[in-house]
């Protein structure tokens, strides 16, 4: 078991996001499902907790009602290799949620995600201030990270 986990709590949702998730990423595993029991504040036999792992990290879901909401102050990174990737993890996240600026988007569950390509994390740490800040510049009009755009910008003069 890891040592810092991921918990996300969701309304009713959990299972189906936890298959959702392991859909989407190729590395992923089922690990486990708790149920309430007689006596507790859901339904007795509806999914308490879902636990999964995507590439190597474990989520744990939780179904605990509608008083907790997600919001983008919480998001988590997918680093591509390339723009099949970026394109793959844009498509499957974004499907039924809404797209933001700069690589960000909420899924259909209302998590927040940011699909960025290593190699924009590369260009906008470049040494070169001025290549650097022109990479940020183009990254900054964005929706999807566009890696050969980022990468004409970063040899841009």
């Amino acid at each position: 078991m890891n040592n810092v986990t991921p918990f996300l709590t969701f309304n009713h949702q959990a299972e189906a996001a936890m298959l959702y998730y392991t859909s989407v990423f190729k590395k992923s595993k089922v690990l486990g499902m708790t149920r309430y029991g007689k006596g507790s504040p859901a339904p007795e036999g509806s999914v308490m907790t879902a636990r999964f792992e995507l590439n190597g990290t474990e989520f744990t879901a939780l179904n605990a009602g509608p008083m907790f909401e997600f919001t983008p102050a919480v998001s988590f990174v997918v680093y591509c290799d390339n723009q099949a990737e970026v394109d793959h993890y844009w498509d499957k996240l974004g499907a039924g949620g809404k797209t933001m600026a700069c690589g960000w988007l909420t899924d259909q569950f209302g998590v927040a995600w940011q699909i960025t390509p290593r190699r924009l994390i590369e260009l906008i740490s470049d040494p070169d201030a001025a290549k650097a800040a022109r990479v940020m510049q183009a990254m900054m009009t964005m929706i999807k990270i566009d890696i050969s755009a980022i990468e004409q910008a970063a040899a841009a003069e």
